[in-house]
């Protein structure tokens, strides 16, 4: 194996920036960001141009490359759990079904990971738009890359902080700028997952999280554990009343770059 094989990347795309970092053991070597004027939810293709720019100025061929993606993104949807479905055809069919029923019918294809459970657990699903996927790998290739994987931040995040969050019942909440993603969980199971345009600051999360516990209230009368993740609240963390933060590891570098801080929960 040579040694070019062996680098590693992190690009982030983000609601309104991109970013670049090279994996050094357990360690990231922040190699810059570059921020773009939010578009809406179509900007990811200025995000894809502004990371080939990156790649082409930073990464040699024979390199892998983890790809992270912003909630502003992806969708999300709880598909049941049904047991007339028998095969993963079916399983993506329904998942498909349950989008729709959820944002309507497509104006794109999208692509859908579901998580994996065990039988008669609801799974949560995660959507990228294909056309998306596609021009990612096309640009990857053609930088003589390898793609390892492509991970929704949200999934990125929950990986990072899944041991230390409670087992049983919890509301996980990753507030990246413009968009907060909600994850509950009861006795163990998904029982929950929206995304909601929002500020991270203090009285937006206060506010939103609020509603979200209320909500939740009504359906049962088990507490909640909330736990908190805000990636871009660098250098004041969050002040939420009642809510357990999560937040990375310290860092003894001087970058102070919400991209940044979201490479840095890749495992």
């Amino acid at each position: 194996m040579s040694l070019l094989s062996r680098e590693r990347y992190v690009a982030v795309l983000g609601a309104s920036g991109v970013g670049l970092g090279q994996r050094q053991g357990n360690q990231t070597l922040w190699l810059g960001s570059v921020g773009y004027i939010d578009e809406g939810f179509q900007a990811w293709a200025v995000a894809l141009e502004t990371l080939d720019r990156l790649l082409g100025e930073h990464a040699r061929a024979g390199a892998e490359l983890t790809v992270v993606i912003s909630g502003h993104f992806s969708r999300f949807c709880l598909v049941p759990w049904s047991e007339q479905i028998s095969s993963p055809d079916e399983l993506q069919g329904f998942a498909q079904l349950c989008f729709e029923d959820l944002y309507g019918a497509p104006s794109q294809p999208w692509s859908l990971v579901l998580s994996a459970e065990p039988a008669g657990y609801d799974r949560i699903a995660t959507a990228l738009p294909q056309d998306l996927l596609e021009r990612l790998r096309t640009l990857v290739s053609g930088r003589g890359l390898r793609l390892r994987s492509v991970q929704p931040y949200l999934m990125t995040a929950f990986n990072h902080f899944d041991k230390s969050l409670d087992a049983g019942d919890f509301l996980f909440v990753v507030a990246e700028p413009v968009r907060s993603v909600m994850l509950v969980a009861r006795e163990g199971r998904w029982t929950s997952v929206r995304s909601v345009g929002s500020s991270d600051s203090d009285a937006a999360l206060t506010a939103l999280i609020g509603r979200e516990s209320q909500l939740q209230a009504s359906t049962s009368e088990r507490p909640l554990n909330v736990y908190l993740h805000a990636p871009a609240r660098i250098d004041s963390h969050p002040e939420v009343p009642g809510v357990h933060l999560r937040t990375l590891e310290e860092d003894r570098t001087a970058v102070h770059d919400c991209l940044y801080v979201m490479s840095r929960a890749v495992a």
